[in-house]
């Protein structure tokens, strides 16, 4: 996949994204679940607090740190 590819997942944003944002809903997932949102450096502030405040953001890390069993 080109960094092309990887988009913002804020609702409109079309820029690339750079971040990784790892989070998991305890209710719903089992411990080891990582679902991964991808921000761009406008955006990672705000999504993560979106996450933070539900207790769901477990980390942020550049995408190219990503592994294939991410998301």
């Amino acid at each position: 996949m080109k960094d092309s590819d990887l988009i913002c997942s804020a609702k409109g944003c079309r820029a690339t994204a750079v971040w990784g944002l790892r989070w998991n809903n305890p209710k719903i997932h089992t411990p080891e679940r990582r679902k991964v949102w991808l921000a761009c450096d406008e955006h990672r502030d705000g999504l993560s607090s979106f996450l933070d405040r539900r207790g769901f953001l477990k980390d942020a890390v550049p995408v190219g740190e990503l592994a294939p069993t991410d998301g």
